[in-house]
């Protein structure tokens, strides 16, 4: 397991982190864009939903040791 991922994982299992996780999904996951949505504002929203994922992979790589 590499150490970034445990940090991932330490960071965001606090009541806090899990605060922030839960913010930045509100953000980008949980967001629907409406039918009228520009090809930027889509970029835009599959940027930052795949920063999220990314993170989230992290997070679970970190509590999973293999």
């Amino acid at each position: 397991m590499n150490d970034i991922e445990k940090h991932y994982a330490r960071t965001f299992c606090s009541s806090s982190g899990k605060q922030v996780l839960s913010h930045l999904r509100s953000l980008t996951k949980d967001r629907v864009l409406g039918p009228c949505a520009s090809n930027e504002e889509i970029r835009w929203w599959a940027a930052q939903n795949a920063l999220v994922y990314q993170i989230e992979n992290l997070i679970k790589r970190g509590n999973n040791p293999t």
